[in-house]
């Protein structure tokens, strides 16, 4: 992933690096999805994938 993929703990970055697709699409996606089921679980999610997800050293 690209440090440019990153722009708050590099989730979607991630995401879009890993099915090799463009981070913006991810992050759309993302951002209409938090919005359309009340916020609250999709940042909760956000962070959960944050812990969980592997960091690229």
């Amino acid at each position: 992933m690209k440090s440019a993929d990153k722009k708050f703990c590099g989730v979607c970055g991630g995401i879009a690096n890993y099915f090799d697709i463009d981070p913006t699409i991810i992050r759309a996606i993302y951002a209409a999805l938090t919005l359309f089921s009340a916020a609250f679980p999709g940042i909760i999610l956000y962070f959960v994938l944050a812990v969980v997800m592997p960091s690229e050293n």
